[in-house]
C-alpha cells in the first residue's frame, strides 16, 4: 500500500520559516515527480512546487524566492523549505506524487495518483 505522509506543519509568525517534509512508503518515487499543492478555506487546491525525477524544479510564482523543495531519494523523501512566510500562505499543504516515471511536473492535481493526508501551515500577522 502506497502512503504518503506530511509532516513540519505549524503554527508560525509572518517572516518565520517552516520545513515541510513527505515520506512516501509502499513504492520508490525515485524516478517520479513529486509536488506540494495547497488548499486554503474556501478555495482550489493549487500547486505550490514540484521535482522531477532528475531534480529539476518548479513554482508558481508567489512562492518562487522563498520555497524551496528538494527531495532525498535515499529517503523516498521530498521537503518544502518555506522562507518568509506570509499569512496569505496559510492553508493546508498536500504532498502529491505521480504513478508515471520520467514524467513532468504537471500543475494540476488532477495529474496525481497518490496523495498525502496534507498539513496545516498557519501564519500569523
Amino acid at each position: 500500500q502506497v502512503q504518503l505522509v506530511e509532516s513540519g506543519g505549524g503554527l508560525v509568525q509572518a517572516g518565520d520559516s517552516l520545513r515541510l517534509s513527505c515520506a512516501a512508503s509502499g513504492r520508490t518515487f525515485t524516478n517520479h515527480a513529486m509536488v506540494w499543492f495547497r488548499q486554503a478555506p474556501g478555495k482550489e487546491r493549487d500547486f505550490v512546487a514540484g521535482i522531477n525525477w532528475s531534480k529539476q524544479t518548479a513554482y508558481t510564482d508567489s512562492v518562487r524566492g522563498r520555497f524551496a523543495i528538494s527531495r532525498d531519494n535515499a529517503k523516498n523523501t521530498v521537503y518544502l523549505q518555506m522562507n518568509s512566510l506570509k499569512p496569505e500562505d496559510t492553508a493546508v499543504y498536500y504532498c502529491a506524487a505521480l504513478a508515471s516515471p520520467f514524467s513532468r511536473v504537471s500543475t494540476s492535481p488532477n495529474d496525481y495518483e497518490y496523495w498525502g493526508q496534507g498539513t496545516l501551515v498557519t501564519v500569523s500577522t
